[in-house]
């Protein structure tokens, strides 16, 4: 792939290109995009520099290993907005006057042009004018007219690039659910979530996952989350012994899920007031013993609410499947250094187990790992996070 390099496709032309950090640019029919620069300096990840530009049409961008490791650095253009990157899986639908993106994984962060924010810049707008959209935020599409500065979240419906473009069935790591056999998840520890500290409760392969996003959002945040095994095809999107290593702390794990907390973000909490949280991100999946599948699912609806006078929190949201909404609530208690354990009893108004920890970086901010049994046959296990 050279940089300057034109892509243009006709009526019945899909384009496959895996980059050299292993992630991949899709473009499908009647779209041109450029590449305006892919340098990757693996040795010094901050003088990589990657650059992307979406003429008109439809591409999907799958973050490679550099990307995840120099997110500050990367940059998708429109001709109406400047898109960045969480470490992220997502499509984009473009003409000369709006943009759609849509979030498969992970996270962006879109802003239209104005102001700090030009098009020969790089790297992301964030700022005032930039709007959010994670993956977590299922059927939802980032808008933006041109001539517009602040995006603008809403219901896909029938505008959603995978509608206009659709994609063919043997695209690269397609994320939406299929079904996998039973025999291939694992078998969640008796006491992983009541004691998730001991790391001996968790399945071995937590510490030997192989994926270098850990290293970068160790960087950026001082709450490292995600998937640290393989699931529906779908590779991991943190590297635990990258973050182990790093001398982070494990706070809670499952068989999917792992939350880690890095030293310098320990605090002690107020002993009086309150916070209250919005859901920014997660990942979550059913699991139906019946009938042998995995499923995606999505979360809506957030609330988290943190009494630190009576040293309790409630949480709640909606998780969405193909057929149904389904209500989850929790209360727990938060501990003097900021960890959240919810009632595994599940007590009334609890029907879902929750493990994490609350931290007062960028005013505040949360992560809590959660898993219910919502009948006889289904499971559901999954990772929030939260900011103000």
């Amino acid at each position: 792939m050279t940089e300057g390099a034109q892509i243009t496709t006709g009526a019945d032309g899909f384009v496959y290109l895996k980059t050299i950090d292993n992630g991949f640019l899709i473009v499908r029919p009647n779209s041109t995009i450029r590449i305006v620069s892919y340098q990757i300096d693996k040795l010094k990840p901050e003088n990589t520099r990657i650059k992307l530009e979406l003429i008109s049409g439809v591409a999907r961008s799958i973050s490679g290993e550099a990307v995840k490791l120099s997110r500050q650095n990367f940059r998708f253009n429109t001709p109406v907005a400047a898109i960045g990157v969480r470490g992220t899986d997502f499509t984009v639908f473009t003409d000369e006057s709006v943009s759609r993106v849509s979030v498969l994984s992970g996270g962006i962060v879109v802003s239209g042009f104005g102001g700090n924010c030009t098009p020969l810049g790089t790297g992301p707008c964030e700022g005032a004018s930039s709007v959010e959209l994670f993956a977590a935020q299922q059927g939802k599409l980032l808008q933006i007219h041109k001539d517009q500065i602040k995006p603008s979240i809403f219901n896909g419906n029938g505008t959603a690039p995978d509608i206009v473009s659709p994609p063919r069935n043997d695209e690269p790591n397609r994320t939406t659910a299929v079904t996998v056999p039973v025999a291939a998840t694992v078998v969640l520890p008796n006491n992983a979530v009541a004691d998730p500290l001991k790391n001996s409760n968790l399945p071995e392969q937590l510490q030997n996952s192989q994926n270098a996003q850990a290293a970068a959002k160790l960087l950026e945040n001082s709450i490292t989350w995600g998937r640290w095994s393989n699931l529906l095809a779908l590779p991991p999107t943190i590297d635990a012994k990258v973050v182990s290593d790093s001398g982070a702390k494990l706070i809670a794990g499952n068989p999917y899920f792992a939350i880690y907390q890095s030293k310098s973000s320990e605090w002690t909490v107020p002993v009086v007031g309150s916070m209250g949280f919005a859901l920014k991100g997660g990942e979550a999946y059913v699991i139906d013993s019946k009938n042998s599948m995995i499923s995606s699912a999505g979360m809506e609806n957030g609330s988290l609410i943190v009494d630190f006078a009576s040293a309790t929190f409630k949480t709640s949201f909606d998780l969405i499947t193909q057929s149904e909404r389904i209500a989850m609530n929790a209360q727990g208690n938060i501990s003097a250094d900021g960890k959240l354990s919810g009632n595994s009893q599940f007590m009334a108004p609890t029907n879902m187990a929750v493990s994490g920890v609350i931290t007062q970086e960028k005013g505040g901010t949360a992560s809590y790992l959660f898993q219910r049994r919502l009948d006889d046959n289904r499971q559901t296990y999954g990772v929030t996070y939260w900011s103000k």
